[in-house]
């Protein structure tokens, strides 16, 4: 345990030490106070966040591919991932602590919007619950965006070329089964419906906390990542 924060904590802290990890944090929050304005402060209409999170959505998808891609890409690039393999550490422990430190750059991005609520809250009398259960949604959403980041980030290294290779990857996981499900008879255009990520967001978004949606988040996250261990494995045996 005390291997894995020591590695989570320098992963995190080395977002830091890059403009590239203040530029991804600069350009989230601008975007994000764009989204605010234009889509939660619209006169005569209720005080909800719901469409402010709905842009998220494809915030995301830029977003999370920015922050994962040089997670294994940089270290493959500069050699000094052959110390880390050769370390006594566990590839899953490697793998989880530049995760955990990811997602937890992630949630130091949305911690500012906090102001967000705030503002509305000054404005009117918005309901909690939606705006807390939203915000869970999109953390979900996020965490496994950055898993099928970490594990395209294994595969090559180049950053742009993980960067671009988890933006199709999320494209073809979020938006194909949108685009393939209508051509499809009843109920299997249901089932695919359910296969895309973003289709959970709404229910979070209205208040509505279910467990299945929730383990499919986790359980997917976890799938990308055994994977991204199991390619890391392979890598100390070549």
């Amino acid at each position: 345990m005390t291997r894995l924060w020591a590695l989570t904590s320098r992963e995190f802290s080395s977002f830091f030490r890059t403009p590239l990890g203040w530029v991804v944090l600069a350009l989230f929050l601008c975007l994000s106070s764009v989204l605010f304005v234009g889509r939660t402060l619209v006169p005569g209409e209720a005080a909800s966040m719901r469409d402010f999170f709905a842009g998220w959505l494809a915030l995301l998808l830029f977003i999370a591919p920015a922050v994962s891609m040089r997670l294994f890409a940089e270290e493959l690039r500069t050699g000094t991932i052959e110390p880390l393999l050769t370390a006594p550490v566990r590839e899953g422990s490697i793998v989880a602590a530049k995760y955990i430190a990811a997602v937890l750059f992630l949630i130091t991005m949305l911690i500012p919007s906090a102001v967000y609520v705030l503002i509305l809250d000054s404005l009117s009398r918005p309901d909690f619950g939606p705006i807390l259960s939203g915000y869970l949604g999109l953390l979900l959403l996020g965490m496994l965006y950055l898993s099928v980041g970490t594990l395209v980030s294994v595969l090559t290294s180049s950053q742009t070329l993980a960067f671009l290779g988890t933006l199709f990857a999320l494209l073809i996981l979020d938006v194909g089964p949108r685009q393939a499900a209508p051509s499809l008879p009843r109920p299997f255009d249901e089932i695919l419906l359910q296969a895309s990520p973003s289709q959970r967001i709404p229910y979070f978004a209205s208040g509505l906390i279910d467990t299945a949606h929730v383990a499919f988040f986790l359980l997917a996250s976890l799938w990308f990542l055994v994977l991204a261990a199991v390619i890391l494995q392979s890598r100390r045996w070549r």
